[in-house]
């Protein structure tokens, strides 16, 4: 009886009913996931990483040398800014995929 009140206790905090292959209905708990988000953290690198391709390919390697210089001469928040948007070879390849996809 102790175990059953227990269980009643647990599970009283919301539960899901799971079916087995038997066709059994099992109460329990569902998992929290309580970890750091790494996909979300990735797709949001790539998405940024595109969309720093996406500029240079459309504004042009002088134009968008010459914001960043405007912009690394701004107060700290915009140096911060123009040292993220410096372009490396990662972002080259994607503005020349953009460019010319075949």
């Amino acid at each position: 009886m102790r175990g059953i009140s227990r269980q009643h206790r647990r599970l009283s905090q919301g539960y899901v009913q799971l079916v087995e292959r038997d066709g059994l209905l099992v109460p329990s708990k569902p998992r929290l996931r309580r970890g750091f988000p790494i996909k979300g953290l990735i797709l949001t690198l790539i998405g940024f990483m595109l969309f720093k391709g996406f500029l240079f390919s459309q504004v042009g390697v002088i134009n968008y040398n010459d914001r960043l210089d405007r912009l690394s001469q701004g107060t700290m928040i915009e140096q911060a800014g123009a040292w993220i948007m410096q372009d490396d070879p990662v972002t080259t390849a994607i503005s020349g995929f953009m460019s010319n996809p075949f």
